[in-house]
């Protein structure tokens, strides 16, 4: 097995390799055994027939494409490893002849382009002031207080908007029941808009008891396409009403929701709490513009391929967090009225500027000789252990088992170069 590489232009590489006739017939006898149970030939028994035959009856190349399939991950790696290849995207490949049983195969990859960094140290960046006000402290107090609020049964007045009621419905579209239209025992809160149209209007205004006939219209992008631009009834039962009776923000309050017994010294704390988020907000803001100046100073050659192998991750990820919401892809654009490649054109300028901080980070560790210590990576899994409220040598193992050790010696590098450029 040989493999030849040839340099392309934008940072994109062919590599040829040929697969060897032993190789790749070893790979059709593994394709055949492997299939020949769902293969029926006259006068032999359902994955009896001898592949001769097979190849006989169908022709010799009948195996062919999953025997390249086969084997063609392992020529690939092996491929990377002899060239010293790191590719950048995901590659595309081309059968190139099969002849007399030996296999050429193309395979394009982007590669990992090179970085010439301009001017990184010294940048004209300005940060942002931290200020904290007393409307701020005030504000977040007020928060806490409504988020400590009691529901209060209302009896002596009909609802109003902020209230909860807790009703009974059921909707109807040209006199028939929907799917969908109907719940039992639904707390709604009036003003959230959580219902279509003036569903929530309607019931302002009505006791518990009463028996509502609630009009509405469905938007004309609704996620349901039979309903949508539609009018609709909806039967409303109301059977109570609850209203959030917020805390006075007074010492009473600061001790309920804090260490502390007096509402001045709460306020203090908040007050510390907020300036040393704020802090945290503008290093964070400074590092990502400073990093911005240095990506605009730099000169790279992106090949296309590796932004797209980032929009298909990027979308990848997208999918698992629906996923993890219960909502699939095509339920996702169904509501959105979208598609994917609308979703690949608009996550598009975010993978191609990680691309562009990813590669500069990296280039600032090579410039500046930054490594990564055993001591680091020690620091590193214990702050990890700490977050997740783990023992040390449980999170070494799973970062062993996982394979993930060099995610977390990357997350290192790059710390170390937002230093470099924070502070330069």
């Amino acid at each position: 097995m040989s493999n030849k590489l040839e340099q392309l232009e934008h940072n994109m590489v062919k590599i040829t390799m040929e697969i060897a006739p032993d190789v790749f017939e070893k790979a059709i006898n593994a394709v055949y055994n492997k299939n020949r149970g769902r293969i029926q030939l006259p006068g032999f028994r359902k994955g009896k027939a001898p592949r001769k035959m097979i190849e006989r009856m169908y022709g010799k190349e009948v195996f062919y494409e999953d025997a390249i399939n086969e084997c063609l991950p392992e020529a690939y790696e092996t491929a990377l490893k002899e060239l010293e290849i790191e590719p950048a995207s995901r590659p595309q490949f081309d059968v190139e002849n099969i002849e007399d049983g030996k296999v050429t195969v193309n395979a394009m990859v982007a590669v990992r382009p090179e970085v010439t960094l301009g001017q990184y140290k010294g940048l004209d960046v300005a940060k942002d002031a931290v200020i904290v006000t007393e409307d701020d402290v005030d504000e977040d107090i007020r928060k806490t207080a409504e988020r400590n609020a009691r529901m209060v049964t209302v009896t002596d007045r009909p609802a109003q908007m902020g209230d909860t009621v807790t009703i009974d419905f059921e909707g109807f579209v040209d006199g028939e029941a929907f799917e969908g239209g109907k719940g039992t025992d639904h707390a709604l809160e009036l003003g959230s808009h959580s219902f279509i149209d003036t569903f929530e209007d309607q019931l302002v205004g009505k006791n518990v008891g009463d028996h509502v006939e609630v009009n509405v219209t469905f938007p004309e992008n609704y996620h349901a396409a039979d309903l949508a631009g539609k009018p609709a009834l909806f039967q409303v039962d109301v059977k109570e009403i609850k209203n959030k009776e917020i805390p006075a923000i007074d010492d009473e309050l600061a001790k309920d929701v804090s260490e502390f017994d007096t509402l001045e010294e709460y306020k203090a704390s908040v007050r510390t709490r907020l300036t040393e988020s704020k802090q945290r907000q503008a290093d964070s803001k400074y590092r990502q513009d400073v990093l911005a100046k240095v990506v605009e100073n730099a000169e790279m050659d992106i090949p296309d391929a590796m932004i797209e192998s980032q929009c298909e991750q990027m979308v990848q990820n997208f999918a698992q967090s629906l996923s993890q919401q219960g909502m699939s892809m095509d339920q996702y654009m169904k509501m959105t009225g979208g598609n994917m490649q609308n979703l690949y054109n608009m996550v598009r300028p975010d993978a191609e500027k990680q691309i562009k901080e990813s590669l500069v980070l990296e280039a600032i560790t090579k410039a500046e000789g930054i490594e990564v210590t055993d001591e680091d990576i020690d620091n590193e899994v214990a702050e990890m252990a700490k977050m997740y409220g783990m023992e040390v040598e449980q999170v070494k193992n799973i970062l062993d088992e996982s394979g993930s050790i060099s995610s977390v010696k990357e997350t290192i590098l790059n710390r170390k170069a937002y230093d470099v450029l924070a502070n330069a």
